[in-house]
Formats: C-alpha cells, structure tokens, sequence
C-alpha cells in the first residue's frame, strides 16, 4: 500500500484560514472535483444530510458577503460555499440507498433502512415520538447502553451538522492540494443567507466557506495551537 503521510501532513500543515483573497477566479473544474471529494466523507448511516450550494456570480456573492457581516474572507472569494445540513432528509436519502443499492440488498441492510433508521430518527408531529423515545431510553439505559438521540429537532439539526463539518474539511483539504485556499465562517446571519438562497424549510447553514487564491497578506496571524497534553488524554 502506498505511503502518502508526506502529501497529506503537507496539505493539512499549510492549510490556514485565509482572510483576503486575490482576483484569481478558480476553475469549475476544480470546484467539482473539490465537491465530489467532499462528499466522499465518513457521514452517518450513509444518509448524508448534507447540501452545498456554490456562489460564484457576482450579485448573489455580495448579497452573501453582506449577510456574512462584509468579512473580507467573504468579500474577497472567487466562491463562496454554504454548507447546508438537511434534519429531515434522511427518510427520502434512505429509500433512495435501497431504489440504488447494486445488485441484491442484504437483508440487514433493508431492515437497518426500512426499520431502524426510522426508529432512530422519526421525531413525529411537535416531537412527541422523540420525547416518547428519550423516556424510553432514560428507562433502558439504566439497564444497558443504548442510543442517547437525536430526540428532538434540535438534537437532528446536530446529528447532520457533524456530517456536514466532516465534508467540509474534506473539501478545504482538497482545495488545498489543488493549490487553493480557504477560510470556513460561522459569522453570519443564518435568516438573510436562507433568504438569498432559497433553502428547504428544514435546511440550516452549517458554515460558510470562502475560496480562491489566498492573497499575500490573506493570513493574518501566526498559527496557534495548545499543547496536546491539554487535549489528549490516555484512559
């Protein structure tokens, strides 16, 4: 199997959020390629709640730039990339995994996607089967483990948004070995960015991604990070 530890350690190493880009536009090639790697990321039960819809016209980048408080990470990017997380998609993406799955599906592969995942995520109307179920497990789990969630809308909303953060620095990683930068922006009006792209009702920005050639005054300050033993622990 071969060795890439030096390529990666490289990419992640020089990755930085870069606050100021230059006019250089990139490719759409690029873009695509950087998407597709995204998507390729570890994400939960294979129902990837995620969207990304990619700005690069002029019009909607400034209306979003001014949704993202005019921070030149986003003013400044040849496209900007909102990172969308979907709370309810998961019924609709587990039917389509069966309607596309190759060749016969196994058995426990149906039943986890007919039966389990339902149980696991139906939240039912004003979130009484979640609350039902959170009861549920309060009173089992004093006996065995079992799932802690997601019970509520809010508990969904976390469950994609840790897929979404995943591909996301997939994609970042792959703009990067492509030779381009990028700033990931939790500042921003989630109301008015909804507004200006037209997200499904269940639809929630997860981050907002600036991209394109990082300028030489684009990295602002030195990199800084804890010691691991602050973060690291042997159990």
């Amino acid at each position: 199997m071969t060795n890439h530890i030096e390529a990666l350690r490289e990419i992640i190493e020089t990755r930085r959020s870069v606050r100021r880009f230059t006019d250089e536009e990139i490719p759409r090639e690029v873009i695509e390629e950087c998407l597709r790697l995204a998507i390729l990321a570890p994400n939960s039960s294979n129902l990837q709640p995620w969207e990304f819809y990619v700005v690069s016209s002029e019009n909607e980048r400034k209306q979003l730039a001014a949704a993202c408080f005019q921070q030149r990470a986003a003013k400044t990017a040849a496209v900007l990339i909102a990172v969308v997380g979907r709370s309810k998609s998961w019924k609709e993406n587990a039917q389509k995994l069966l309607n596309e799955w190759p060749g016969d599906i196994p058995p426990a592969v149906e039943s986890y996607y007919t039966k389990t995942v339902k149980l696991l995520y139906t939240q039912g109307p004003l979130g009484i089967l979640g609350f039902a179920r959170k009861i549920m497990m309060t009173v089992v789990g004093l006996f065995r483990p079992v799932p802690r969630g997601p019970f509520s809308k809010q508990g969904m909303q976390t469950w994609a948004a840790k897929t979404c953060a995943l591909a996301a620095e997939n994609l970042m990683l792959a703009l990067k070995a492509h030779g381009y930068d990028s700033c990931p922006m939790e500042g921003f009006d989630e109301k008015r960015v909804r507004k200006i792209l037209g997200y499904p009702s269940d639809a929630f920005t997860v981050m907002m991604i600036g991209a394109g050639k990082g300028a030489a005054d684009g990295i602002y300050y030195p990199r800084m990070r804890f010691d691991s033993k602050h973060h690291v622990f042997e159990v």
